[in-house]
């Protein structure tokens, strides 16, 4: 049952190329999982859902690796730092969740853009935010995407349809770099891991094919404004049990 919910949680993520880590540690945080085993595993369930949709979107020639490559390459170093850190669980939660909650409210009070070209992104610009997104990855386990989503469409750096194609490989890259340090720090993934990442692998297959096919640019927007606020909404809940 829980590999199920994992693997509906990846589809509706990644219909807007997200792989589902803030959800998947709200699943973990219902069904008990010990702390110490919630980053590692919300990670190795991230890489497994991202590296479909990483691979579906370039072969599609969806990916600006152009403006994704100094995002990521900043987001690494600090990524790797902030895995290395263990927050205590409540704070972890809290934080996580209000940023998200913000997020979701920046991207629905916004207006669409969908139609306007992109704003050329600043170098310097492009790696302060990759560094920033890089180091609450770390901290949170979440691999970064739904920090990088509403920065990328709010700052009109890249289209909704286009953000999604770069949140992917951002994510496949921060949770692979997320682990190591997780790992460091001495914390280990659930022994069902595997079981769990065959869910969430089925889930990111259909979710990022309806993503491509069927959902306009608006519907991307309201849609991950609705993944952001959710899974905000959860981790605050779990902070205040």
């Amino acid at each position: 049952m829980l590999t199920a919910w994992f693997a509906v949680v990846s589809l509706l993520y990644a219909t807007v190329g997200q792989a589902g880590g803030t959800a998947f540690l709200a699943l973990m945080a219902f069904a008990s999982f010990p702390a110490n085993e919630m980053r590692p595993t919300a990670l190795l369930l991230n890489i497994a859902a991202a590296t479909y949709s990483t691979w579906l979107f370039n072969r599609g020639s969806h990916i600006d690796w152009a403006k994704l490559k100094p995002l990521l390459i900043a987001s690494l170093p600090t990524t790797l730092a902030g895995a290395s850190i263990v927050l205590a669980e409540d704070i972890y939660h809290t934080v996580t969740g209000l940023v998200l909650i913000l997020a979701a409210g920046v991207l629905i009070i916004g207006r669409s853009n969908g139609d306007a070209p992109d704003r050329i992104t600043p170098l310097w610009a492009a790696i302060s935010t990759g560094a920033g997104v890089g180091l609450v990855s770390g901290l949170t386990g979440v691999g970064g995407g739904v920090f990088l989503a509403p920065i990328l469409v709010g700052m009109r750096w890249a289209s909704p349809k286009q953000t999604a194609a770069l949140s992917a490989p951002f994510i496949l890259g921060n949770s692979a770099v997320g682990l190591l340090g997780t790992l460091h720090a001495g914390q280990m993934p659930s022994t069902q891991t595997w079981l769990y990442a065959l869910g969430a692998l089925a889930g990111a297959m259909v979710g990022t094919t309806i993503g491509l096919r069927w959902l306009s640019q608006t519907a991307t927007r309201y849609i991950l404004a609705a993944v952001l606020g959710s899974a905000g909404v959860q981790l605050v809940a779990f902070a205040a049990r």
